[in-house]
């Protein structure tokens, strides 16, 4: 287990900084957003959202990576977990654990939309006005940290094996790497993709600053949840969009430093 644990991990991590490589390539050479007028700016955005992804990435792998591996393994050994109440082969037990952890993650970032605490934390991820595929890597650790706890019932609850999160969050953080990219695929590829998992197309409505286009497409890998719970929506117009969120527009909020103070700022709501 522990062999397989450390294969899947070194996939993840490679396939986060290849999908990274690829996808800066992919946007200096057809960006959908015209954003920098200088490779200086690009590189302290870049830097910004990468520091605070790999402070995110310390934090769980100290503190939460053993406890989920912990949990899985006492879900195993009591039999424990909603995917275990009916025999299954592994594969369908591997996808229903996928499809589980798909719909806690679209639930649990629409909560984050709704509940104003939850907000303070997640308002980080969207004030960036210049999304790029380095936007997947902007969370506000306090945010990281709350999602993180919870993962630790969640996985008792639905009997989660340690292999299957790896292997969720690898397919997981690939698809959102990709949703946040400033590129648009072609449109009749976009008719096809979207229709299985989230395209930049759909995520750059739910960063828009127009809050009824910002509480919307909550989901993060399969795009049938938003379909499914009635949040989906679209915008013919896509260059119109206006991201990030006006209040927070200023550089002094865009500094690390800034980012970790978020959550304090007592800033409402600016009509956009």
């Amino acid at each position: 287990m522990a062999t397989l644990l450390d294969l899947l991990h070194t996939t993840q991590v490679g396939a986060a900084l290849a999908g990274l490589v690829v996808l800066l390539l992919l946007e200096g050479a057809h960006p959908f957003f015209e954003f920098f007028r200088e490779r200086k700016e690009r590189g302290r955005h870049l830097a910004r959202n990468l520091v605070l992804g790999a402070v995110n990435s310390a934090v769980v792998a100290v503190v939460f990576a053993g406890l989920w591996v912990a949990a899985a393994a006492w879900a195993a050994a009591n039999g424990w977990g909603l995917l275990r109440l009916v025999a299954l082969p592994g594969w369908l037990h591997a996808m229903g654990a996928v499809l589980l952890l798909d719909a806690w993650t679209y639930a649990w970032h629409r909560m984050n939309h709704r509940i104003p605490f939850l907000w303070r934390f997640h308002r980080v991820h969207h004030s960036d006005a210049q999304m790029d595929v380095t936007t997947a890597s902007r969370f506000h650790t306090g945010e990281i940290v709350l999602s993180s706890a919870l993962r630790v019932p969640l996985i008792v609850a639905l009997g989660v094996t340690a292999w299957q999160l790896v292997l969720y969050e690898t397919l997981m953080f690939a698809v959102v790497q990709f949703h946040h990219a400033n590129i648009a695929l072609p449109e009749r590829v976009e008719a096809v993709v979207n229709k299985l998992i989230v395209t930049p197309a759909m995520h750059k409505v739910h960063h828009s600053r127009w809050q009824p286009e910002t509480d919307s497409n909550y989901s993060a890998m399969l795009s049938v949840w938003d379909r499914l719970f009635r949040s989906f929506r679209r915008r013919e117009a896509l260059h119109e969009v206006e991201l990030g969120l006006a209040e927070f527009d200023d550089d002094r909020h865009q500094s690390v430093a800034g980012m970790l103070r978020t959550p304090l700022a007592s800033i409402q709501k600016l009509d956009a």
